[in-house]
């Protein structure tokens, strides 16, 4: 028997994000969390303690920071998940939120800096294109660039001399380039590797004064680190003998980096010293995940921490747990297992996780992460675990196209979009089957946003395979959703495909599951955003009415918000309505 409050609990436990710091303040910061049920921005006093909730919305909210000063925190509105909205902003010890730019419209978001003195620098995006914009308190907002391919905010110098933006004026929106810039618009340098290259701006160094911007790049074929001074000329590559790919942060005083190295699955910490023989230390941290790390003034490092059996905590390098959210902690889920499995394009790392007290052959959720600029790795994840709880073992498949890889692996997808991760997925499905893991009758493919544009893909182009599909947030028909999704992601599309359906009509119809919708044989699930700006409810519709032509067997759940829900409940109601799909129709309801 199902323990049916237990899988429940893990999605109800409360969870904090890492909190955030104000630079000049730095006791003063700011999280997420989900203890209201609702994910939303809190305050945290670390002098006296005192947390206070500083947003509360029926569909909660995602983005929000402290100000450098530490007197206010921004968070950006939208309207039901839509992404589209405004920056606000709300005293830090309690009072109503106003519109932080009340001259600016709204807008999807792309990067907010804030300077010590007020300034405000804000990247948008809307169907014009991007502009960014420096807004001074008591002036109105001065436009400081604009461009008709995707740009966002990378960075202001602590001195707010400086900006960083990355952009895509070359046309591809993958592979970014970096400018930097003068408040007055004056150019100062740019940064481009060439094509299939990208740089991309990770935060000026925290001293006035300081021009240095830490830039990832991939010059060697994955993600490693380099050192820009664009008013000096110069740059410095930080070389460091770790395999997988590498990002990081500065620590406070500007003399070393706080470095995270992600390898097959699994994170790791290190401080690597900027002066003398550039030592790398490595900082303690159990095996698993970081869901991200920062270096205090004091230089203790905090992070947030989980594996695939463990939940989040938010530990120090000084042994102490920061934040603890009240009640009681997730329970408990099983370890994953790695695989190495050949596929036409390489060995593919897979994850796999299996129900305790059950003999193989299971049957198999193959569960697809979104991106397709993401991975799978060896963190807790609430959904996985409701599936290992019923029974199921779960296969999370690192497919061409995913990160943590190398530049090769990520960009392999290009001009074959979604064919070429689904042969990754099917080599992997196969190899389960031929070893006993897999029950080859009861073998599910879902996911979520890309992984649900895989998962309908998948169900048309590989019908055999397949018991059971159960694809959230997709994309169904992919030129209904070009044009009907935010410019960012067009300009995604564009990169990916090598131009827009009208373009390269050819290559949207050979990679989108409507095409092959006749194909279809397994039972399908689509769970659908109506405010959705990704992966757009019209082009969804237009599948479903396809599915029901064809008489396919299928349901749909539609739900009042956008890419995804950050109320904890409905999230239950979602998976319980995918648990409850999947049993059903493989008969073991």
């Amino acid at each position: 028997m199902v323990d049916d409050e237990r899988w429940k609990a893990r999605f109800r436990a409360a969870r904090v994000s890492l909190p955030g710091w104000a630079r000049n303040a730095p006791h003063r910061c700011t999280y997420r969390s989900n203890v209201t049920g609702t994910w939303e921005i809190y305050s945290w006093d670390r002098t006296s303690d005192e947390r206070r909730q500083i947003t509360d919305r029926p569909n909660g909210t995602w983005m929000g920071g402290v100000a450098p000063d530490g007197e206010s925190i921004w968070w950006f509105s939208d309207t039901d998940g839509d992404e589209f909205g405004v920056w606000m902003r709300a005293p830090f010890d309690g009072g109503e939120s106003v519109p932080a730019v009340p001259a600016l419209e709204p807008s999807y978001p792309s990067g907010l800096a804030l300077g010590s003195s007020g300034l405000a620098v804000i990247g948008r995006t809307t169907e014009a294109g991007n502009t960014v914009h420096l807004c001074r308190p008591g002036a109105a907002p001065e436009t400081l660039y604009e461009h008709a391919e995707d740009a966002h905010i990378a960075a202001l110098s602590r001195d707010e001399t400086l900006i960083a933006i990355g952009h895509s004026e070359h046309g591809d929106s993958r592979h970014l380039a970096l400018r930097v810039v003068r408040p007055d618009g004056t150019t100062v340098g740019d940064l481009w590797d060439g094509a299939g290259k990208g740089v991309y701006g990770a935060g000026f160094a925290p001293v006035a004064g300081d021009a240095r911007l830490l830039v990832n790049h991939e010059r060697r074929g994955r993600d490693e680190l380099l050192i820009w001074d664009a008013v000096a000329g110069t740059e410095r590559e930080i070389v460091l003998d770790l395999p997988g790919e590498i990002s990081a942060d500065w620590y406070p005083d500007g003399t070393a980096l706080l470095i995270s190295h992600s390898h097959e699955g699994r994170d790791q910490l290190y401080r690597f010293d900027l002066d003398g023989d550039g030592a790398l230390t490595r900082i303690d941290t159990p095996r698993g995940v970081l869901g991200g790390a920062t270096a205090r003034p004091d230089g203790t490092v905090e992070f947030s921490w989980s594996s695939a059996a463990s939940p989040p905590v938010i530990r120090s390098t000084s042994g102490s747990v920061v934040l603890t959210p009240p009640g009681p902690p997730a329970p408990p889920s099983v370890p994953v297992e790695d695989a190495w499995v050949e596929g036409p394009g390489g060995r593919v790392h897979a994850l796999i996780s299996k129900p305790e007290g059950a003999t193989a052959p299971y049957p198999v959720v193959f569960d697809v992460h979104g991106g397709p600029t993401a991975q799978d790795d060896d963190s807790f994840v609430p959904t996985a675990a409701a599936w290992i709880d019923h029974g199921f073992a779960v296969v999370r498949v690192n497919y061409r196209g995913s990160t943590g890889y190398g530049s090769e692996w990520r960009d392999a997808i290009e001009g074959r979009v979604g064919l070429t991760e689904l042969d990754d997925i099917r080599a992997v499905r196969d190899w389960s089957v031929a070893t006993g893991l897999a029950d080859p009758e009861k073998i599910v493919l879902t996911g979520g946003s890309w992984g649900g544009y895989l998962t309908l893909l998948g169900l048309g182009t590989q019908p055999d395979a397949w018991s059971v599909g159960v694809a959230a947030v997709p994309v169904a028909d992919y030129v209904a959703a070009y044009e009907d999704e935010m410019e960012g992601l067009q300009a995604f599309d564009r990169s990916l495909f090598g131009g827009s359906p009208d373009e390269v009509p050819a290559r949207y119809l050979e990679s989108s599951p409507l095409t092959y919708v006749e194909q279809v044989r397994a039972p399908v699930l689509i769970l659908a955003g109506e405010n959705d700006p990704r992966c757009p409810i019209r082009q969804i519709n237009n599948y479903l009415a396809a599915l029901a032509d064809h008489g396919h067997t299928h349901d749909v759940y539609r739900y009042d918000a956008g890419h995804g829900s950050l109320v904890v409940e409905e999230r239950i109601k979602q998976m319980e309505a995918e648990i409850t799909f999947a049993l059903t129709h493989l008969g073991m309801a």
